[in-house]
């Protein structure tokens, strides 16, 4: 299985001067594909202190200049991987476009209320199942699953307020390289990286052979 890419040439002299503007051209083209499902799924890769590493597919909720943002259990496998080893990697596979976007960077947990503030935006189900779920726990089957949420939606109907899980927040993901990767025929892909210098936020791009 095998395709040939064929796509239009990506320049340093094209991108944007910081990684976040770029990003931002590049979601709005995988948003308005129609052929693209969830542009903000992104494979978030973890590991623990040992290296041991794992990824799951995870959704985008907000980008911005400070990084990007998901929201989790902390009790979950990534956020204890997360909690011993802050060290994180995302992958933004838009394969119609035949691009990707790999960010790595340091993850730290959201402020409660801004935790707060998304949880509210939430669909009352999805509210309910934040609290159900005691995620990545080994569970005996799927009616105990669905006992737990049908408990709670009987305390919490519809027209009453979900109070917001202790052990549920967000993570901010303060990228340290982005990459941009562009496929073309013959494997001879664009690869641009951007990487952050120092602590600030000046950049370098360097391009990798593919």
């Amino acid at each position: 299985m095998r395709e040939q890419y064929r796509t239009t040439e990506l320049t340093v002299a094209d991108l944007a001067p910081e990684p976040i503007e770029q990003f931002t051209r590049w979601f709005k083209d995988a948003a308005t594909n129609p052929a693209i499902h969830e542009p903000n799924a992104m494979v978030v890769s973890t590991a623990t202190p040992d290296g041991r590493p794992s990824s799951r597919t995870v959704l985008l909720k907000h980008f911005d200049e400070a990084g990007f943002v998901f929201y989790t259990n902390y009790g979950s496998r990534k956020g204890g991987e997360l909690a011993a080893n802050p060290y994180i990697s995302l992958l933004f596979p838009w394969h119609p476009l035949a691009r990707q976007v790999i960010v790595t960077g340091r993850a730290a947990r959201t402020g409660r209320d801004e935790t707060v503030a998304y949880f509210r935006t939430r669909p009352h189900g999805s509210q309910l199942g934040a609290w159900a779920s005691h995620q990545s726990t080994v569970i005996e089957s799927r009616d105990e699953l669905l006992t737990r949420y049908e408990e709670l939606a009987a305390r919490y109907p519809d027209d009453e307020q979900v109070p917001v899980p202790p052990e549920w927040g967000g993570f901010r993901i303060v990228p340290e390289t982005v990459e941009f990767w562009q496929g073309h025929e013959n494997r001879l892909h664009d690869r641009l990286r951007y990487v952050r210098m120092g602590d600030g936020d000046d950049w370098r791009v360097e391009r990798l052979s593919p």
